[in-house]
């Protein structure tokens, strides 16, 4: 009885794990290779799946999503005889898992090596300042390499990246000096661009503020003309509106010699001919006797201030003469010149009054 218990519980035992090794249940997105008897039979598909226990062998799953490896960096020798280290990226996806468990051992493997000699062969003409700024290139090249000779793996690469380029540590420090040099150069054509807009600027505003500043003096000019003409006009029209004797233009004579004589730096001056009738016409002026009217007698008083200023001018007038007399000594410093006319200010006045002597 114990044996015959033995031998059932060991058939039932049996069986279950027949039963167990039976059913293989595939998850989605994976494959699974079985073999039979030593040779490829089918690939499982993701759902329930039954083989035939101690026969058929069934491999380790397949993942049939993208994958994504990370190689390390190799190194890599440029057109220009730098050594730089590259780092790829690949991503690549299983589209056939009977070809890649039997048509290569690793594809692993097999891809990282394709892709190191694939790199080399493309960088390798190419100098490294174009290696740095061509990774698209690098990139599109790297891809069309490896999926052509990928294929017959049962692989699909889909993208290949170029993670990290690194040239040695000389060509950094380089290139670092470079990039000094040329941040020095923009800052100085941008200081130099600032100056010169500051010039302009300053330029523009100088010359701005000079024609405003002659604008300013034109225009004060002309009004200072206008005025100077108006008033000389006002004084002609005063003068010919009160017909001047020939006494008052003595009187005027006889006060601007003083002031020919006062000038500091005046060597060399002229005394008109005018002068000597100017003297006689005040002298007349006053030896003869004024008109004895209601007025006259009024303003006595007025006429006695009136002959002192006169007198007190006829005294001017001489010591202006004594000195032109003594400037007439060689040891004297000025020269006396008389005969020779000065244009009057007065020519109109003048001609009236000779007229009137005659």
């Amino acid at each position: 009885m114990d044996a015959l218990l033995l031998v059932g519980l060991f058939v039932i035992l049996f069986a279950v794990v027949t039963v167990l090794k039976a059913v293989r249940i595939v998850p989605q997105a994976r494959a699974a290779n079985v073999e039979r008897l030593g040779r490829y039979h089918r690939t499982l598909k993701p759902g329930l799946n039954f083989v035939i226990p101690y026969i058929d062998r069934v491999y380790p799953k397949l993942d049939l999503r993208e994958q994504v490896v990370s190689f390390r960096p190799q190194p890599v020798i440029t057109e220009d005889n730098l050594v730089v280290e590259i780092d790829t990226v690949l991503y690549f996806q299983i589209t056939d898992p009977r070809a890649a468990a039997y048509e290569i051992a690793n594809y692993i493997q097999g891809v990282e090596q394709l892709t190191v000699t694939t790199l080399r062969n493309v960088v390798g003409s190419m100098d490294l300042e174009k290696t740095l700024t061509s990774r698209d290139t690098i990139n599109s090249q790297l891809r069309g390499v490896l999926d052509e000779a990928t294929g017959k793996w049962g692989l699909r690469v889909n993208r290949v990246e170029i993670k990290a380029i690194d040239p040695p540590k000389t060509i950094k420090d380089a290139m670092e000096k470079q990039m000094r040099a040329e941040r020095d150069k923009r800052a100085a054509i941008l200081n130099a661009e600032g100056q010169r807009q500051s010039q302009i600027l300053t330029a523009e505003g100088d010359k701005q503020s000079r024609i405003l500043r002659a604008e300013g003096g034109r225009t004060a000019a002309i009004l200072e003309a206008e005025g100077q003409s108006r008033a000389i006009d006002q004084v002609f029209q005063a003068v010919h509106r009160n017909d001047p004797d020939p006494k008052l233009l003595a009187y005027q004579y006889l006060q601007m010699l003083p002031q020919l004589a006062q000038g500091p730096g005046n060597t060399f001056w002229v005394i008109p001919s005018e002068v000597t009738s100017a003297l006689q016409g005040v002298s007349k002026a006053f030896t003869e006797a004024l008109p004895q009217s209601a007025a006259t007698r009024e303003e006595a008083p007025e006429s006695s201030a009136a002959e002192e200023e006169a007198a007190k001018a006829a005294e001017a007038a001489a010591e202006a003469v004594a000195d032109a007399q003594e400037a007439e000594s060689p040891n004297g410093p000025r020269q006396l010149t008389q005969g020779v006319q000065e244009p009057s200010p007065f020519p109109d006045v003048e001609r009236e009054t000779k007229e009137a002597e005659r």
